[in-house]
């Protein structure tokens, strides 16, 4: 399977992985043929990207660091504690601390598994599935950082919950395409506030999961909000989801911009750390981040192009690559696979982007038939 931006689906590609709304229900199942009804309707509803069959990436097999059955009815729990939150009625508490306590069983025993970053959204969907991913990249730098069972479940439910005081702000506020005044952005900051307050309401949940939603705007430097705490007086919790809620911004498409590279996304993380963010969590984050993700279409030193099929984590920028052209831009009619992390003088030299790739398939499929290798 391989990814594929919106704007760059064709008629007949055939989906390889379901597209679910934030109900839990299959907007396209796996198999399906596209047509341009099905494309247009993705397009209203939001999805940036499907993931289609390719030959060329039939060895692909991105795996998620938790289920797809857990990722959707943690999203759909979401929703519904959230819509009832907003409508005045009690949060489902049980059902979050057992979503929480999935959530982190299934990380503990995938611990080998980096983050390959393979969710897809819709934009409409952006708050639940957000609040996911800061659970899921918080639990697993909490697990890098030596949390136990219980730290890390706090952690968790005030990750999963970071956003809660979100449902006390008007949806019109939230969703203004336009810029805020001053007075909307004070009531858009008083959702961490909301937040803890929200939180502190039950008896069982920490009142450091609360703190979550408290500071997880404040900044290393001081100039967060909304008490402007600094550096270590910030919980350490809240300064690992400041963190994660960070990284999974810059890594979502918006409607008002693309997603940032996994690269420009690490070069910004790395620019904020010690000033908007807890470095120790920057670090202990990124430790999970797979450099090149499976899937991504790489050059070597060599001069070949290859696709991700394996990672090592032990030698991040050294993974598993299936090489599938020659350095004359030849398909290989026998690709084969390389372990870097075995080899001494062949590294990655860059990862080719999706229009390159596009350009670069065109420019064999008319000039260079493939040959035996």
């Amino acid at each position: 399977m391989r990814r594929v931006a919106i704007d760059k689906l064709e008629s007949d590609m055939i989906v390889a992985r379901p597209v679910f709304n934030s109900d839990g229900r299959v907007l396209l199942h796996t198999g399906t043929v596209l047509h341009e009804n099905y494309i247009s309707r993705l397009m209203e509803l939001g999805i940036v990207s499907v993931y289609v069959r390719d030959e060329l990436f039939e060895d692909v097999d991105i795996k998620d660091v938790i289920s797809e059955e857990t990722r959707r009815e943690t999203i759909q729990i979401i929703k519904e504690n959230f819509t009832g939150l907003a409508n005045k009625h009690k949060m489902n508490v049980r059902l979050v601390q057992n979503t929480v306590a999935n959530i982190v069983d299934e990380l503990l025993s995938n611990h080998d598994v980096l983050i390959q970053l393979s969710d897809i959204r819709a934009f409409d969907d952006y708050t639940f599935a957000h609040s996911v991913n800061v659970c899921v990249l918080s639990i697993m730098t909490g697990i890098t950082m030596g949390y136990n069972d219980t730290k890390l479940r706090e952690l968790g439910i005030g990750a999963l919950m970071h956003d809660v005081g979100k449902t006390r702000i008007d949806n019109s506020l939230l969703n203004k395409p336009g810029d805020l005044t001053a007075e909307e952005y004070q009531e858009i900051k008083r959702h961490a506030e909301y937040g803890f307050n929200i939180l502190r309401q039950y008896d069982e949940i920490s009142l450091l999961s609360a703190h979550i939603a408290f500071q997880h705007h404040e900044r290393w430097d001081g100039q967060g909000y909304p008490r402007k705490l600094t550096g270590s007086d910030i919980h350490e919790y809240a300064r690992i989801v400041a963190v994660a809620d960070v990284f999974d911004a810059l890594m979502a498409d918006r409607p008002y911009r693309a997603s940032y590279s996994l690269s420009q996304t690490l070069h910004i993380m790395k620019r904020m750390a010690g000033i908007y963010l807890d470095p120790n969590s920057v670090n202990a984050l990124i430790a999970n981040i797979a450099v090149y993700p499976v899937g991504s279409v790489v050059e070597l030193s060599s001069g070949n192009i290859g696709i991700v099929v394996d990672i090592n984590r032990q030698h991040p920028t050294r993974p598993v690559v299936k090489v599938v052209y020659d350095n004359n831009f030849h398909r290989l009619s026998q690709p084969h696979e390389v372990d870097l992390s075995k080899m001494d003088t062949v590294i990655v030299v860059r990862v080719i982007s999706d229009q390159e790739l596009a350009q670069l398939r065109q420019q064999i499929r008319h000039n260079c038939p493939a040959k035996e290798v």
